[in-house]
């Protein structure tokens, strides 16, 4: 039997800083219903990313794709660029 390695998780989510070298900041959007209001409400979580080559601009759509740690608060990667 053999066993496939589990799929990594890809997000989409929108550039709001890219200050720092070969980092982006990814806002990442999500909808969630409210228990008893019943009504949509926004969560959003910010999630540091590996840009390689410094190509990201503030307001990409970015897709990011889990991976190893690559620093303290880097566990993404950019692995295209959705929109610009």
């Amino acid at each position: 039997m053999s066993a496939l390695p589990p799929r990594r998780k890809v997000r989409v989510g929108e550039v709001v800083s890219n200050k720092m070298d070969k980092t982006v900041v990814v806002k990442i959007e999500r909808k969630i219903i409210h228990p008893v209001f019943k009504k949509f409400i926004k969560k959003t979580k910010k999630l540091y990313a590996h840009d390689e080559d410094n190509k990201c601009k503030i307001g990409d759509l970015v897709e990011i794709v889990e991976t190893r740690p690559l620093s303290k608060t880097k566990r993404w990667k950019v692995s295209s660029i959705v929109s610009e």
